[in-house]
């Protein structure tokens, strides 16, 4: 299963090419964009959830 992840270069810039295919060059930086926005609330909200433990851990000790 972990090497199912794993990829090289080759694979990588055909990933690319065919993103690229699919939504052609002027909807990629939107793309991008709204992916990192995505990936920015993400991460916010796994913090939030990673606060809330903590404190429920330190009122318990």
């Amino acid at each position: 299963m972990i090497a199912f992840f794993s990829l090289g270069g080759s694979e990588i810039i055909l990933i690319l090419f065919i993103v690229l295919l699919l939504f052609g060059p002027k909807k990629l930086p939107e793309l991008a964009r709204s992916i990192g926005q995505a990936k920015k609330e993400f991460q916010r909200a796994t913090q939030d959830v990673m606060d809330v433990v903590d404190k429920d851990k330190d009122k318990k000790v």
